[in-house]
Formats: structure tokens, sequence, C-alpha cells
């Protein structure tokens, strides 16, 4: 393991950063006043001197990192970090199990939404705060803000954004220096976070809540301190402001960093995933308004579309929220909104599930098998956005849906092996890999995942990591050919 010595070494400050983030809730429980205080101090002690440990303790080697270097070190920061983000949890809460506590965490910075936690209304304002400050960090991905600051430990961050970064096609740069586009990234992330601070206290929220929903809007976490979700403060006006930002964090960040740099906002309606996207929801908002006027569920036409273009939005961003049970509404409504929840977000956004462009790509691929059956030797390139698509990117995702698929059914039937009724251990998983949260049945919106066994636990936070890291990044551990030097 000598040779992985640089991955622990910025493992080690990783962890170091992920300790100083730890002052935010600890800042609230110091204001407030609040019983976690002590907890949140115990946890910045350990996991800064772990990660200080682990720095010095393989700063020797100073060799460049290498492409399998970046896997490691992304599974491991995503394995290891929310062992350290679910100390004050599992400190302060006694009725919490190191199981429940981990998953949690592990909820939290995969922006995953599933939570084993009720009562969130009574917890201390910095548990809260926790729980959605992870889903912050967790939404443009720790390891891009480490990717900014690794030439300070003589180390290259170009392989660690490719294995972090979302989507098919990674080897396209915004800027020439990858450090360059971590940061650019990061300030556009900052700006879309405080715009969404401001227009939810604008909307009425204190500024707590502001910043905890914020937190979890922006990076499609869907984390509330409610047990009722945004739910809670029955606003249509709130409702209307996370829409929007969960809609402009549904599309790849990248586009607001080039409208930026190119002072124009003409790039993002000149991209075709974006469009794709956005007419997708327009779509998928008045189908379901109009299935739910159809079956009577609700009376008034704006209040049918109220609560669709909320809930459709959440479920298909892979946010989570919801502001009523739709497990309830007509069945369509749920599995529809499931279903959209798999492929909806663009390449390179904060939301899970297989991005929308692997989904446009495989449709113009099946449309050139079936031209190719009527014209064999017509020559027909699949394209993307006025370019050609390569052959290795579409052989890549089909590699990917085959892994994806294969995921989704082993673990089904793992939770099914354990007992789970079939409702939920399907819609579970299904939650889980694409990042949503709530799922139906046990799962459900009016429900969470704390009556699973630790074994049905411990599969869906294994289901939430490959789903996080997008299945490659940690399948290729498995090979033997990766840990031969």
């Amino acid at each position: 393991m000598a040779h992985f010595a640089p991955v622990f070494t910025v493992l080690g400050g990783v962890l170091m950063m992920f300790a100083l983030a730890m002052g935010v809730p600890t800042a609230f429980a110091w204001w407030g006043g609040d019983a976690a205080l002590h907890a949140f101090l115990v946890s910045i002690a350990i996991t800064f001197a772990s990660g200080l440990w682990v720095f010095f303790a393989s700063r020797r080697s100073r060799r460049e990192l290498q492409p399998r270097d970046g896997f490691l070190l992304v599974t491991l920061v995503w394995t290891v970090l929310p062992l350290f983000g679910a100390l004050p949890l599992w400190l302060q809460l006694p009725q919490l199990s190191f199981t429940d506590a981990y998953f949690e965490a592990m909820s939290g910075l995969t922006t995953t939404c599933g939570t084993v936690l009720t009562g969130l209304d009574h917890l201390p304002l910095s548990i809260n705060v926790w729980r959605c400050f992870m889903v912050l960090l967790g939404g443009m991905g720790i390891l891009v803000l480490a990717v900014a600051i690794l030439p300070l430990l003589g180390v290259g961050g170009s392989q660690i954004f490719k294995a972090e970064t979302p989507g098919p096609m990674k080897d396209q740069k915004l800027t020439p220096r990858i450090a360059e586009t971590a940061r650019g990234l990061w300030a556009v992330y900052f700006l879309v976070c405080v715009s969404c601070l401001l227009a939810y206290r604008w909307a009425g929220m204190g500024w707590a809540d502001a910043f905890m929903h914020m937190c979890t809007t922006v990076s499609l976490g869907g984390f509330s301190s409610y047990d009722a979700s945004l739910g809670a403060f029955n606003s249509p006006l709130i409702e209307s402001v996370a829409i929007f930002f969960m809609l402009a964090a549904g599309v790849n960040f990248a586009l607001y960093f080039v409208a930026w740099r190119r002072k124009s906002l003409k790039v993002l309606w000149a991209d075709f995933e974006a469009k794709c996207f956005w007419a997708l929801m327009l779509g998928a908002v008045l189908l379901i308004t109009g299935v739910l006027l159809a079956h009577g569920t609700y009376a008034e036409p704006l209040e049918a579309l109220r609560f669709a273009a909320f809930n459709v939005v959440s479920v298909a961003t892979t946010t989570g929220y919801a502001t009523t049970d739709y497990a309830q509404w007509p069945v369509f409504a749920p599995v529809f909104m499931l279903f959209l929840c798999g492929f909806s977000t663009c390449a390179g956004s904060t939301g899970g599930g297989i991005k929308l462009v692997r989904s446009l790509l495989l449709l113009k691929q099946a449309k050139r098998e079936l031209t190719r059956i009527l014209h064999p030797r017509a020559v027909q390139p699949v394209t993307l956005g006025g370019g050609v698509v390569s052959a290795d990117v579409l052989s890549a995702i089909l590699a990917f849906m085959l892994i994806y698929g294969a995921v989704t059914i082993g673990a089904t039937m793992l939770l099914l092996l354990s007992g789970l009724d079939a409702i939920t251990a399907f819609t579970a998983v299904v939650a889980c890999i694409n990042n949503t949260g709530p799922g139906l049945g046990q799962v459900g919106p009016a429900g969470n995942f704390q009556g699973l066994t630790d074994f049905q636990t411990w599969v869906c936070t294994i289901t939430m990591l490959l789903g996080r890291l997008e299945l490659f990044s940690v399948l290729v551990l498995l090979t033997p050919q990766f840990w031969r030097k």
C-alpha cells in the first residue's frame, strides 16, 4: 500500500478541512447555547487529529497522482467523511446507533435526503445545521474544493476532478488549469447559494431556516429541519423559491461558469441538455397536474398545479422535499415521479441519477441502430449539440447502464431476501442509487428509513455511495488489475 501514500496525504488534508467545516454548526451551538456544543468540540478534535496524523504519516511520497489514485481517493473520501460526519450525531443523540448515524451522514454527504431521524423540529439547532451543511458540502463535492488547493500539497488534481465529476464526458476542461476550474465552479456555487439564502429570507423564512434550506436546495439534497419538510411552512411563495433554485441547480453548473466568463446568458439557452431538462420538467408538471385533476385529488386547478409543480420538481431533481404525502396520489403519479428521478438532472449538476445526457445519447444510439437495420450502409454518427459523440463515450454509457441495472436489481434482491416488502425494497434502492431520498411504502414521503434493520440500512448506505460516485469510481477498486503496480 506504500505506493498509494500520496492518496492518504490528500485524504489527511481533506479530513482537516472537514474538521474546520464543523466550525459552522459549532458556531450555531455556541450562539444558541444548545446542548450539542460539547459533541461538536469533541468531533472537531477527533477529526482534525486524525487528518493531521494521516497527512504527516504519508507525506514523504511527493509523486504526481495517477488516474487510479483519483478513483481510490474519491472512494476513500466518500467512505471516511461520513464516519467523522456521524460523530456529532452519534455523541449527541443516544437513541441513534452507529449504523443509523453513519447512514444519516452518508445520506447528507451524498445529497440523498433519506433520514432515520424523527422529531426534527425538536433537535438541537446545531444538529440540524450540521445535517444540512453536510449536504451543501456534498452537493458540489468536497473533493472539488480539495482540488483547488492541491497545488499547495504538491500534487496534481486532474485525476481527482475527473473521477469526482458526474456525467459521461469528463475530459472537457473549462479552464487550462484544473485548480482554476475548481475554484470557478465553487465561486458559481457560492453565488447561487447566497442568492437562494436571500430569496428564502425574503420569502418569509428566519435566517437559520433560510440557511439550512439553502444548503439542501442548491445541493438538491432535500434535508429539512422539520418532519413535514417544506410543507411545514405552507407557503406558496417559499415553494416557488424552492422550485426556481431546484431547477437552477438541476442544470450543469459549468454552464453558469461559462456564462459568467463570457458575460452572457445565451449559453444557457444554447445547451441542448439544459433545454431538454426544462422541457421535461414543464411537461411532467402539466401531466401530473392533469392526473390529479382527473382523479379528483384536488378540486381547484391552481391547487393541483401548486402541489404537482413542487413535488414533481423536487423528486425529479433528486432533491427529496415534500409538501404532501404524494404516495396517496393516484399510483401513476408517484411511480412516474420516481421514474423521472433516475435521469432528469443534467450532467455537472448537483443532482443524482443516470443524468439526462446519457439518456439522450442512448435514445440517439437506438435511433441510429433502427436506421441501420433499414439502411445498412448509411453513415449516421450520433451527435449532441452539433458535435459528434465518440464511440468510446457511447460504449461507456452502455456499460454504465448495464452496471446500473445490475446494482439496482442486486440491491433490491438483497432487501427482499432480508424480508422487506417488494414496493419498499425496490423504491428504496431506486431512491438511494439516484440520491433522491424518499421512495414509496415504508420509506415514502410520510415515513423514513428508521424502521429498516441494520443489514437493510447498510445495503441502502452502500447503494447511496455507488450512486453518488456513479458506480465506476467504486467498482473499479474491486478489479484485481487496479491493485497491481
